[in-house]
C-alpha cells in the first residue's frame, strides 16, 4: 500500500474503498448483505485498509455491515472514515451522530470524521465546536470535509483546532471541477489531501477511446489507467467502489501502474476535453 502524508505527520492510504450504495441508498437494503460482506472481506484480504463510509449510506446499515467485518480484523491496521449528514450539523447533533456511527461500526474511534455536505443554515462554528470536542475526547483522530467549495474549505480550516486533513470531492478524467476552481491547488499548497470520489465517473471513463488505447498498449484496464492518472498527482487519493472481487484487485493494482510522460500528456489533454470525447 502507498500512503499520503497528513498535515500532522500521520498518513492515509492512497487508494481506499468507497461504500456508497453498499447496503442500500439512503435506506437499508438487507438483500445486498451477503454480497457486501463478501466484498468487504475480499477487500481486506487483498490489502485495502482505508474504508470510507457515512451515516447516510444505507440509513446507517452500511456502517453496520462494515462493523461486522472490522471486528474480525486488527483495528489498528485500518483507517476508517465516516461522515456526518447535513441534517446533523448542530453542536449536539454532531456529538450524537458520531456516537451512533461508532456504535454501528463497533469501534471506539474514527480515524477520520467529515462533514458530508455543508449546510448554509447551520454556522460552521457550531459544527466545529462539536467536531473539535470529538477530537479532544479521543473519539476522532482527524477531521475533514466533503463537497466543500474553496471559500467554505478556507473557513473550515480556520475553525478546526487540529489540522484539517482533506476535502472529499468528485475528481476524474471526466470531472476536473476541483482542478479548475482552485480547490486542488489549495489543498496541495496547504499540504492537505484531496480525496477523489467517483474517480472513474461510474465507469464512464471506459468510453474514452484514447484512454482505452493507452490501457491496451500498456497491458492495463482503462479504470487502472484512470486511477493511476489521479493518484500520481500530488496530494490526491481515490476511493473507488466495487463489489466485484476482480475489480477490487485491479483497482488496488493501479498503485503499481507507472505512466510515462507520453501517456500522461495524452491523459492530461484528454482530461481537459474528456467530456466532449465521451459525448461523441
Amino acid at each position: 500500500m502507498r500512503y499520503r502524508s497528513l498535515p500532522d505527520g500521520d498518513r492515509i492510504p492512497v487508494i481506499g474503498l468507497g461504500t456508497w450504495r453498499m447496503g442500500g441508498g439512503s435506506e437499508p437494503d438487507p438483500s445486498q448483505d451477503k454480497q457486501v460482506l463478501d466484498a468487504l472481506h475480499t477487500a481486506l484480504e487483498l490489502g485495502y485498509t482505508h474504508i470510507d463510509t457515512a451515516e447516510m449510506y444505507g440509513g446507517g446499515h452500511t456502517e453496520e455491515l462494515i462493523g461486522q467485518v472490522i471486528r474480525d480484523s486488527d483495528r489498528k491496521t485500518l483507517f476508517i472514515t465516516s461522515k456526518v449528514w447535513h441534517t446533523n450539523l448542530h453542536y449536539r447533533d454532531v456529538l450524537h451522530a458520531c456516537e451512533n456511527s461508532l456504535r454501528r461500526l463497533g469501534t471506539d474511534y474514527l480515524d477520520l470524521y467529515m462533514i458530508h455536505w455543508p449546510d448554509a443554515a447551520v454556522p460552521l462554528e457550531d459544527t466545529f465546536r462539536g467536531l473539535n470536542e470529538l477530537v479532544s475526547a479521543g473519539l476522532v483522530r482527524h477531521l475533514g470535509v466533503s463537497n466543500f467549495e474553496l471559500d467554505q474549505l478556507i473557513e473550515a480550516r480556520q475553525l478546526s483546532t487540529t489540522p484539517l486533513v482533506t476535502d472529499q470531492v468528485p475528481y476524474s478524467l471526466l470531472d476536473r471541477t476541483c482542478a479548475e476552481n482552485g480547490l486542488l491547488a489549495y489543498c496541495q499548497e496547504k499540504s492537505m489531501v484531496l480525496t477523489a470520489y467517483s474517480p472513474v465517473s461510474k465507469g464512464k471513463v471506459n468510453e474514452l477511446e484514447k484512454l482505452t488505447t493507452i490501457a491496451r498498449q500498456i497491458g492495463a484496464t482503462p479504470t487502472q489507467v484512470a486511477l493511476s492518472w489521479l493518484i500520481n498527482q500530488a496530494n490526491v487519493i481515490a476511493i473507488p467502489k466495487s463489489l466485484n472481487p476482480e475489480h477490487l484487485r485491479q483497482n488496488l493494482e493501479a498503485l503499481d501502474l507507472l505512466l510515462g510522460e507520453d501517456e500522461l500528456a495524452i491523459l492530461n489533454q484528454l482530461a481537459e476535453g474528456g467530456k466532449g470525447e465521451a459525448a461523441q
